[in-house]
Formats: structure tokens, sequence, C-alpha cells
């Protein structure tokens, strides 16, 4: 119950553009969106599913979450890509300066 009050708390603090805007298109087909619809309105027989039914209101946090998760990868290889690249300039930059330095001293 406290999460959820805290989940309300925190949606009145977003932006317009994260209220209106989804985080990401389903990449589900017609059918299998209506499968899940499905799926979804049946009254769950497993205790686990009665339980996560309980937390269907933190579904944005996950879908923030998950989003966040994923942005931290992408950053992260992107980090490790210019990191590499940056490696690369630098060799040949000193290969540069190298032969700079024998022309001056032949």
């Amino acid at each position: 119950q406290r999460i959820l009050r805290l989940a309300e708390m925190c949606r009145r603090l977003e932006t317009e553009e994260e209220k209106v805007l989804p985080f990401y298109s389903s990449s589900l087909g017609d059918g299998e969106q209506r499968d899940a619809r499905k799926v979804l309105e049946e009254m769950p027989t497993e205790p686990l599913a009665q339980a996560m039914q309980d937390y269907a209101g933190l579904e944005r946090f996950w879908q923030r979450f998950n989003k966040a998760k994923l942005e931290e990868q992408a950053l992260e290889r992107e980090r490790a890509a210019l990191r590499e690249r940056n490696q690369r300039l630098r060799e040949v930059l000193r290969l540069y300066l190298a032969g700079i330095l024998v022309t001056r001293e032949v």
C-alpha cells in the first residue's frame, strides 16, 4: 500500500511528456495483443498470479525502470565504443607526432 501511494505521488511529479507519451510501442501483433488482453481479463488461479494483480499499479514503475536499464546499457556500450575510438585516435596521433620528430632530426 505504501509503495502504491508513493507511486501515485510520483505520478503527479511527471512531466506532461511523460504523462502523454507511452514509453514504447508494443512489439506484439494484433492477434497477440488480443490474446494478452484475454489473459489479463481472466481471474488468475495461481497464487503468484493473484499476488501480481495486487501490484498492477506498479506497471508504469517497471516500464520506467526497464527503460532506464536499457538506456544505461546502451550508454555503456556507446561509452566503450568511444573509449576504443579514443585509443585508436591517440595511437594515430602518437604515430603522426613520432613521424614529425623523425623528420626534424633528419
